[in-house]
């Protein structure tokens, strides 16, 4: 295995990947396996990919990822974020294509903690008039 060009970090709610680029054909691997076995939903194919269709290099880096933590829908969104900020670390000038569209901004939505005396965040118990 190469060495990288380039190691970067993207979080999204609990979800932490850690992204590797390499000069290549644009294969994606997602914790050793094929991103269409670990990402079964075209949407989160889509929602990946992102950062390397808007700058057209989809076919120039093969990607290695690492991720652990939440689900499906946040580890795609921690991916997409450190694959915008590997190539961005690579190619200073991809970065206004990919801050307009929003590619490099961490989403800083996470869970709302509970609240004592709720059953959730703001769930209340049912109320009982009698």
């Amino acid at each position: 295995m190469t060495k990288p060009l380039s190691q970067t970090t993207g979080r999204r709610k609990e979800a932490v990947a850690r992204v590797r680029l390499r000069p290549g054909t644009g294969a994606i691997t997602v914790n050793r396996k094929a991103i269409e076995a670990y990402f079964t939903t075209a949407t989160s194919r889509m929602v990946v990919t992102e950062p390397l269709r808007l700058t057209n290099t989809d076919e120039v880096y093969d990607v290695d990822v690492t991720v652990d933590g939440g689900g499906i829908t946040g580890q795609a969104g921690a991916v997409r974020l450190g694959i915008a900020r590997a190539l961005v670390e690579l190619d200073p000038e991809m970065r206004p294509p990919l801050k307009k569209a929003g590619l490099l901004t961490r989403d800083a939505r996470a869970k709302e903690s509970k609240k004592y005396g709720l059953k959730k965040a703001r769930k209340a118990p049912q109320y009982t008039k009698r």
